[in-house]
């Protein structure tokens, strides 16, 4: 069943790719965050005019907050989540010399982002084998049957990651993602041509 996963979705996905618009690598860490409770589609609005009116982490961190709130406001949250642009830039300017670190320990411990937002990271930097549990990733794998119902995003990380092997996963991470975005989604998935169908969870609620 495993190959078979991952047979269609490298058909399905061969160049899989994130979908959040970034240039620098601090850009990425800030737009992950950002993507909380919102979609890539709104997260890429707004960074477009963030990361052009602010276009380094120096300006980012003497930002005036009511000037990222109003940016950021489409996004929701945007009160919290202006708070913790600041506090990532000035925190990678002081601890990092401005870097994004190939650590997790450091990285979790940065204003508004936890384990989901990290191993996005590790995995589009530096090509970690993570794989960061979303919606999409905790739906895919409920109903192909690799994680049960009531998994939590840790268990299920953990399920995905003793299935897959290591090498896959930052890839495989990405086309879980697509493939809960565009095929198999929450309302109304596109089951009739799937060629995972013979193995989904029966009990799928549209």
């Amino acid at each position: 069943m495993t190959q078979k996963i991952i047979d269609y979705l490298d058909e399905l996905f061969p160049n899989p790719r994130c979908e959040l618009n970034y240039t620098k690598d601090y850009e990425l860490l800030i737009a992950v965050m950002l993507s909380a409770q919102t979609t890539d589609k709104r997260v890429n609005m707004v960074t477009d005019i963030l990361f052009k009116k602010y276009d380094t982490l120096e300006k980012l961190s003497k930002a005036s907050l009511e000037d990222l709130i109003e940016i950021i406001r489409p996004i929701g949250t945007f009160n919290k989540k202006a708070h913790n642009i600041i506090a990532i830039a000035t925190s990678l300017i002081n601890d990092k010399q401005g870097v994004v670190p190939n650590d997790r320990e450091y990285l979790e411990k940065l204003n508004g982002v936890g384990r989901k937002t990290t191993n996005v990271v590790l995995s589009n930097l530096f090509n970690e084998p993570c794989i960061a549990v979303d919606t999409h990733v905790s739906r895919v794998s409920k109903r192909l049957g690799i994680a049960n119902e009531q998994d939590d995003v840790l268990k299920i990380e953990e399920k995905l990651n003793k299935k897959f092997p290591k090498s896959s996963l930052s890839r495989l991470h990405h086309q879980l993602v697509l493939f809960g975005r565009y095929y198999c989604k929450a309302k109304s998935p596109l089951c009739d041509n799937c060629k995972l169908k013979n193995i989904c969870n029966k009990n799928v609620k549209n």
